[in-house]
């Protein structure tokens, strides 16, 4: 198995939080009371419960590397996901910043943010 790294972010509702991801094509195959980890593929997310969070006033982050990016952001706003920077969740379109990869971003219903990075524009690091 090659190193790797996992996310552990907030679900104020495992029930809510294991629903908005698996629109997304992740599937959850554990889950006890204290963790829940949904994975797509080599993605994987570890959530935590955390019922009382506060999305406006506490904020987390992951990234998510894939090598095939082009059709995500249509197939996760198909899925029900607004681009109104306004609502959360939300999603953005695709943006290149000066110096870093091509990437998309997901807040989810907690406030997470979920930076999707294109593998395809290697050696350009976030």
């Amino acid at each position: 198995m090659a190193d790797r790294a996992t996310a552990n972010l907030p679900g104020r509702s495992f029930p809510a939080t294991e629903a908005f991801y698996r629109r997304r094509g992740f599937q959850s195959p554990h889950h006890s009371d204290g963790w829940m980890i949904p994975r797509r593929g080599d993605l994987v997310l570890k959530f935590l419960p955390f019922p009382d969070l506060d999305i406006r006033t506490r904020s987390f982050s992951a990234c998510l590397r894939v090598d095939a990016m082009t059709g995500l952001p249509v197939e996760w706003q198909s899925a029900g996901l607004p681009a109104n920077p306004q609502q959360s969740p939300r999603l953005t379109g695709v943006f290149k910043p000066e110096g870093a990869p091509r990437m998309f971003a997901v807040i989810d219903e907690d406030g997470s943010l979920l930076r999707v990075i294109d593998n395809r524009d290697a050696g350009q690091e976030v």
